[in-house]
């Protein structure tokens, strides 16, 4: 089986990226009026570094070891987003009753916070992310990010592991 060209990967992990973004800001946020949460705001961020390195790597075209070092970053920070995603669904998951308290607003913490402390405060309190606000497929949106990082992560994956660019 022959493998799509590195050019076509990364453009499509381009396009991944874009319609990712733009599901999120034009159909979850906008028309459906979803206030994305702490830990949906780094996903986002994530979906956007991604972006930028697969379009980078898109218009640079290296060579063989040029394209394994950009699918070993694009597959380090797809990982970080599995991570992120996976402790999301793990706060959905929780019994009500061990829900963490909710996190003061993510703007305030960013303007009042270092930015070390912000992601702590995060990871440590965000109850407002357990709340699952919409499904498709019987799936929360951290599941289907998940599913979109896993995709990304794949496209890292055939990137890295072919015999030619």
């Amino acid at each position: 089986m022959t493998l799509p060209g590195s050019r076509i990967i990364n453009g499509l992990g381009v396009f991944g990226t874009v319609v990712s973004m733009l599901f999120a800001y034009l159909y979850l946020q906008q028309y459906l009026g979803l206030p994305p949460c702490p830990l949906c705001m780094i996903d986002r961020a994530i979906v956007v570094a991604l972006g930028i390195l697969f379009f980078i790597a898109l218009i640079h075209k290296p060579n063989l070891i040029g394209q394994r070092i950009y699918a070993v970053l694009t597959a380090l920070v797809a990982s970080t987003g599995i991570a992120v995603c996976i402790r999301h669904i793990w706060l959905q998951n929780l019994p009500k009753d061990q829900i963490p308290t909710c996190a003061p607003d993510l703007d305030y913490m960013l303007d009042v916070l270092p930015l070390s402390e912000t992601l702590s405060v995060i990871f440590n309190t965000s109850g407002e992310c357990a709340d699952t606000q919409w499904t498709f497929m019987n799936l929360s949106i951290p599941e289907q990010t998940l599913l979109v990082f896993t995709g990304f992560l794949g496209l890292s994956a055939i990137q890295l592991f072919r015999k030619t660019v």
